[in-house]
């Protein structure tokens, strides 16, 4: 009984196993008795396990491929560029985000329509050809036309510029094309905008009248203005990439670019190149000529610009050599004049003293004699009277004539005694306290630096008896370094040492000419009601001016 009861048995539980497995697997129950019922007691256990975990497989395959389509939709929808998928009809089936965006459609009005809605008319039938032979090659992907720039059309019938890339791939015996493009309108407005800017840079620059020239961080030079190309005599495609070396002297290239290295690492932005000085250039025929030049920097893509400004000064320097050879030829004349006038008021002078004043002298002796022996109380003797106190008049006149022309102290006892001697006829002549401190040091001076300096003092008191009203009046001779400095101090009135110089008023003129002549300097300080200080500064016998 047992036995013939076990067959039926082993079906019945074969029936039961596939029911479970059916439920567990996602099949219909009834679809797996119908199985079980063709294939009889014959299917084992393992063969059911083994279709369960199959269709378990292909179930977890299915939810990883859409879990992967919705990844890649997020991806897509979030893209900041537009991305586009057409079926090879061309009709679109993908549309993001970005693409409404830029496009100004919303999604459910392009979707299903022809990619011509986004692309203007002209350009239609040429877009076609080229998606249809991208189509029919082996590339996947592909930069469209990337010398040129694309254009979109947006939903108002504006045109816009665009830069796109295309790829195809295959699904269901089917294939469709991915294009991923970018809206670059602001970006060639910008360049745009750069390349106007850079025109007018590039004008201003070529109008320059100084020679422009940008150099990089080798000092290679990068740009070079027209004035420039006539300075140097070289044409700007023959300079452009060339060593700023080529432009300079070689005894100073190396000196030139420690220059230039020195002012990138110092922080300033711009500097005068020379400025006590003139620098030298070099043209392309080997000339040398002198320049002016200032340099700036700037930091430009994480290198470092120079740009230098150079003017080329040969005419005035030539100018400036000529001038100053005329100025020295007119200093030396005038020297020479002054030295001539001041012999000659010497030699008048001592004239004056020597025969005149003994002439004077001998006439004064022999009226002195005549009224000594002229019996007194009559005419003859007051005649004789006033004669002698007309020549004792006389005498003094010559005298003080004969010592303002050039006082025979200054060449027969020196600078020292003769300035004391005019201090103190000063004092007495005009009753102004005057006191002169000579400093240490020899003062036994050749001509003519103790004549300028003793005209000097002699002008200043002068100015300071006939213009100041002073009460006193102080001067100092002393040596400061290779420097003779002789001062003049008053407590006068004082005067605006900024006014314009009198019509006629020669005073202190005379004093900045004597110190010119000898390569020095007068300074004059005045205020009103302050007094006034004159300084003279004059180098040293032998020293240089």
């Amino acid at each position: 009984m047992l036995v013939i009861l076990f067959p039926v048995i082993a079906v019945g539980l074969v029936t039961v196993a596939l029911a479970v497995v059916a439920a567990l697997a996602g099949f219909h129950p009834q679809q797996m008795l119908a199985t079980a019922a063709g294939i009889g007691a014959v299917l084992t256990i393992p063969a059911l396990v083994l279709l369960y975990r199959q269709r378990t497989e292909r179930q977890a395959a299915q939810r990883g491929l859409s879990e992967a389509r919705a990844h890649v939709d997020g991806v897509v929808e979030s893209a900041m560029d537009a991305i586009i998928t057409v079926d090879m009809e061309q009709r679109v089936v993908q549309f993001n985000a970005a693409a409404e965006g830029i496009f100004g459609w919303p999604r459910a009005a392009v979707l299903g329509k022809p990619l011509d809605l986004l692309i203007p008319e002209r350009f239609r039938t040429a877009h076609r050809g080229h998606v249809e032979r991208f189509g029919a090659t082996a590339v996947t992907s592909r930069g469209m036309d990337n010398q040129t720039v694309l254009h979109g059309l947006r939903a108002g019938g504006a045109e816009f510029p665009i830069e796109a890339s295309i790829s195809q791939h295959g699904e269901g015996g089917r294939k469709f094309y991915t294009v991923i493009l970018r809206d670059i309108t602001q970006r060639l407005e910008s360049a745009e905008r750069l390349a106007r800017s850079e025109a007018r840079l590039r004008g201003i620059l070529d109008s320059a009248m100084d020679a422009v020239i940008t150099i990089d961080h080798d000092q290679r030079v990068v740009m070079f203005n027209q004035a420039a190309e006539a300075v140097f005599g070289w044409p700007r495609d023959e300079a452009i990439g060339a060593s700023l070396d080529g432009f300079i002297p070689e005894r100073l290239r190396a000196g030139h670019r420690d220059l230039v290295s020195n002012f990138g690492t110092s922080g300033e932005t711009s500097r005068r190149m020379g400025h006590a000085r003139v620098v030298t250039g070099l043209r392309r025929n080997g000339e040398e000529f002198p320049i002016e030049a200032s340099i700036s920097q700037v930091g430009e893509q994480g290198q470092r610009l120079y740009t230098v400004i150079l003017r080329d000064v040969t005419e005035r320097v030539r100018a400036d050599g000529a001038l100053r050879r005329s100025r020295e030829e007119l200093r030396e004349f005038a020297v020479a004049a002054n030295s001539v006038r001041e012999q000659e008021k010497s030699r008048i002078a001592r004239e004056l003293h020597d025969e005149l004043g003994q002439s004077l002298t001998a006439l004064k002796l022999d009226v002195g004699w005549l009224k000594d022996h002229v019996p007194g109380g009559g005419p003859v003797s007051g005649k004789l009277t006033r004669m002698h106190s007309l020549l004792d008049d006389t005498v003094a006149a010559a005298r003080r004539i004969s010592s303002d022309l050039r006082p025979l102290m200054l060449d027969d006892l020196g600078l020292v005694a003769a300035s004391e001697w005019l201090v103190d006829s000063f004092s007495q002549r005009t009753g102004i306290r005057c006191e002169l401190v000579v400093g240490p040091g020899d003062f036994d001076l050749p001509d003519p630096h103790a004549t300028a300096i003793f005209r000097v003092l002699q002008e200043s008191l002068t100015n300071a008896a006939k213009h100041s009203e002073a009460t006193q009046v102080e001067a100092t001779l002393e040596h400061e370094g290779d420097a003779l400095v002789l001062t003049v101090s008053d407590n006068g009135l004082g005067f605006e040492a900024a006014a314009p110089r009198k019509p006629g008023s020669h005073g202190h003129l005379g004093l900045r000419e004597r110190a010119y002549l000898l390569g020095g300097e007068v300074d004059i300080d005045s205020q009103p009601g302050r007094g006034t200080r004159v300084e003279l500064r004059l180098p040293a016998p032998g020293a240089a001016p």
